[in-house]
């Protein structure tokens, strides 16, 4: 990693797609961090789902991600962009275009 997880940052399958949401707590002393997935709700996660933090963006590992969160991350913005145009579901390149 080569940057510090803050609360507050948002969250992302990989560089260049569209955002899922927010890291919401850093938990001190601890292996874990909470998310926040639009459309999805809180997730704790163990830090090493964090593939890299740069430039205040936390990039995740889909493959060490449970799989609740992976089907949490299907539709972070079916509120605001009506197409079913993103799912975070592949780990290997990250994201799956529907």
């Amino acid at each position: 990693m080569s940057g510090r997880l803050e609360a507050g940052q948002m969250v992302f399958v990989a560089d260049g797609e569209l955002g899922i949401g927010a890291v919401r707590e850093v938990r001190p002393g601890s292996s874990e961090f909470v998310v926040h997935i639009q459309n999805g709700g809180d997730f704790v996660l163990p830090m090493d789902a964090v593939a890299d933090v740069h430039f205040g963006k936390v990039i995740l590992r889909v493959d060490r991600l449970p799989q609740a969160v992976r089907d949490a991350m299907r539709h972070p913005h079916d509120d605001e962009i009506r197409a079913s145009t993103y799912a975070a579901t592949d780990p290997r390149d990250g994201a799956l275009k529907e």
